[in-house]
């Protein structure tokens, strides 16, 4: 009797405070790769929304529901794919935490983050040059407060220095996402 090797899927979640360039390094590795993305602030609950955009800092029991209906979503889209790019702050360990347990109820997924650095100031700077986005410039200090940034333990993490141009960030983050999927296929084909 032969046994399947085990299909290897991805969940990269490119994450950081408000302003860091989630969406922009998620959208380039999404059409670079042609792998599906998902945008984290989408599934946010509307009282999240209406909370965040009062300028009312999210709770930790605020997360909860949004993280694991996220992380859900992104393993119900790897049925389709082999990959997916997620977009989450994931300012807190904890938080990092609820995606790396996929693992547990599909144990052919693996995660990874993408954690995209940039001091507050010009985080400051980018969230009040953005329009009609919910997210408000003094929401950066809250997320600021809450960041944990990620620990030289957590060897999924890979971190991403965005005061660079888009461009330079970018290529960065998608020479770093091609060599984990390259690594991953160099697994599965040996």
């Amino acid at each position: 009797m032969t046994t399947q090797p085990l299909e290897l899927k991805t969940i990269f979640v490119v994450g950081g405070p408000a302003g860091s360039g989630k969406t922009t390094v998620a959208t380039y590795l999404s059409q670079e790769l042609a792998i599906p993305y998902l945008e984290g602030d989408d599934y946010h609950s509307a009282a999240n929304k209406v909370k965040m955009g009062s300028g009312i800092p999210l709770t930790d029991g605020d997360r909860w529901d949004w993280l694991i209906t996220l992380r859900n979503a992104a393993t119900t889209q790897l049925q389709q794919s082999k990959a997916i790019i997620i977009t989450c702050s994931c300012l807190r360990r904890r938080y990092r935490d609820v995606f790396r347990i996929a693992s547990y109820n599909y144990p052919a997924v693996q995660v990874h983050f993408i954690y995209l650095k940039l001091d507050e100031e010009r985080l400051q700077a980018r969230i009040t040059a953005r329009v009609g986005h919910y997210m408000k410039e003094s929401m950066v200090r809250s997320q600021i407060e809450s960041l944990e940034e990620p620990a030289q333990d957590e060897f999924d993490v890979v971190k991403v220095d965005v005061r660079r141009d888009q461009v330079a960030v970018c290529k960065d983050a998608l020479a770093r996402v091609r060599a984990k999927l390259n690594e991953y296929e160099m697994y599965v084909n040996r």
